[in-house]
């Protein structure tokens, strides 16, 4: 019994021994774990202060940059809680019992500023009744109605602009309406790469390789204005010439061209109140041509063999009086008269009329100068039409051998010739400039003065001065071939 007493004191006082030791190395533990979480606190402290020492040092001195306080937004902003470190996170682990008094303090004092937190952020809302907590989600939205809210003056300045546009409109001015006929055009780098014409219709569209435009948006706009169509390519809108109609409107022959047109009418001299003969209708160019050439106070005669080209002609001129009529809210004077005949058999058609002009578009117009000749008056003038040289022959074979009372005066083709002008341009895009010629020495020097005060001026303008920039001009790549000879026979009294 003796030999067991020392035993189990001797396991009693090791066991007592060994929790001292444990305990001790938990103190260790815990003071360390003290230390960091204090150094931890400082530097968080250090962190959130900083804002408050820079305000400070910025009420006394200017010259650094202040740092502003944060707003109630700001607040509002969530706030997470720091990570652990590894030896908090083992301190977590141990029991309560195991920990020192100044680990569970620092525990604590955490809890404590985690709720203060939360509570500064419930006062920053309350104390900012303005401030409603919305979805991230809805952000976008009152982004667009704050800018709203903040630009309230930019449409109403963009409708008074409009509104100032419209009212101040030239005298007879009329805005685009259905069932005008428009050209649609785009331009790049001045040169026309589309050109369309249609007739303004409700529910249409006009459709491009540009994109397309609703025809209910071109209604009650300016002729000449600029649309936009859906992929973003601006098109000059405008009402459509009667060139424009006569060149883009339906034809089955081919037509007097404008050029050749114009040229007709000083060789026939023309003028209001004329009663001008036409044979060969066509489509109907020249008939539009002379009908407007006469007026109201005249009338024009148009004959045609072939029945498909009298009707085409026939559409293409009543189609032009609707869209005019709808464009200047007046009628087009109805003074032509369409006959389905043929000119050398129509004797008993022209019996006691005469004629101040007339207008030949025929492939053989020999064969009818028989019938024509007696109802155009003395010292007038009738202009052929012909395509090709061969023809030009024939007809003056029929005057040699008919002996007629006509007089060939002239036989002209008529070429245009487009260019290209445009202003010398370097290769960034800007404005070459006239150089001046090499001065002498002694001039040179007498006018360093005024060139200096020259380049000043020149480098504060935006762009250069009157004559200062070069131009080029070439002919146009894309010209013109021959359409037509123009053969003038005047008549004469034997």
């Amino acid at each position: 019994m003796s030999v067991q007493i020392p035993f189990v004191g001797l396991l009693f006082m090791h066991r007592l021994l060994r929790i001292s030791t444990t305990s001790q190395r938990h103190l260790n533990c815990g003071g360390l774990l003290f230390k960091l979480c204090k150094q931890r606190r400082e530097i968080r402290t250090f962190s959130t202060n900083t804002v408050t020492c820079k305000d400070n040092e910025g009420d006394h001195s200017g010259s650094e940059p202040t740092i502003s306080k944060m707003t109630p937004r700001h607040a509002l902003m969530p706030t997470r809680r720091r990570p652990l470190s590894p030896l908090e996170r083992i301190s977590g682990m141990l029991p309560q019992d195991t920990l020192s008094p100044e680990v569970m303090q620092l525990r604590e004092q955490d809890q404590q500023d985690f709720e203060d937190g939360t509570n500064t952020q419930k006062t920053a809302a309350e104390e900012d009744p303005d401030h409603k907590t919305v979805p991230k989600k809805d952000d976008t939205k009152t982004h667009h109605e704050i800018d709203a809210v903040e630009e309230p003056n930019i449409p109403e300045i963009q409708s008074f602009s409009e509104h100032q546009m419209v009212s101040q409109s030239l005298p007879g001015e009329n805005f685009l309406v259905f069932g005008e006929f428009l050209v649609a055009e785009y331009r790049r780098q001045g040169q026309v790469e589309f050109r369309k014409m249609f007739r303004l219709q409700t529910g249409m569209r006009l459709n491009s390789q540009w994109g397309l435009i609703m025809h209910d948006d071109i209604a009650g706009q300016p002729a000449g204005c600029f649309l936009k169509t859906n992929i973003g390519v601006s098109l000059l809108i405008r009402r459509a010439s009667l060139e424009d109609y006569v060149l883009f409107m339906k034809r089955m022959p081919a037509i007097v061209y404008p050029k050749d047109a114009v040229t007709m009418f000083m060789m026939m001299d023309v003028m209001e109140g004329d009663c001008v003969l036409e044979s060969g209708s066509g489509s109907g160019a020249m008939s539009l041509f002379l009908s407007r050439a006469v007026g109201s106070k005249g009338r024009v005669l148009s004959l045609d063999i072939r029945e498909d080209h009298h009707k085409r002609a026939v559409w293409n001129y009543n189609h032009w009086r609707t869209a005019w009529s709808l464009r200047r809210g007046e009628e087009w004077p109805d003074n032509v008269q369409f006959v389905h005949a043929d000119l050398s058999t129509a004797s008993s058609l022209l019996v006691g009329q005469g004629f101040h002009s007339v207008a030949l578009d025929l492939p053989s117009p020999h064969l009818v100068l028989h019938t024509m000749t007696p109802h155009l008056h003395p010292g007038a003038v009738c202009a052929v039409y012909l395509a090709n040289i061969t023809q030009v022959t024939d007809l003056l074979e029929g005057l040699r051998c008919l002996q007629l009372p006509l007089l060939c005066e002239s036989i002209i083709e008529v070429p245009i010739r487009n260019w290209l002008v445009a202003p010398a341009l370097r290769k960034d895009g800007s404005y070459c400039i006239r150089q001046a010629p090499i001065l002498a020495e002694a001039q040179r020097q007498e006018d360093e003065t005024s060139e200096n005060t020259d380049t000043e001026e020149t480098a504060a303008e935006e762009q250069p001065a009157f004559g200062s920039v070069p131009y080029i001009a070439r002919p146009h790549p894309e010209q013109k071939s021959h359409s037509a000879f123009l053969v003038k026979l005047r008549k004469y009294v034997k």
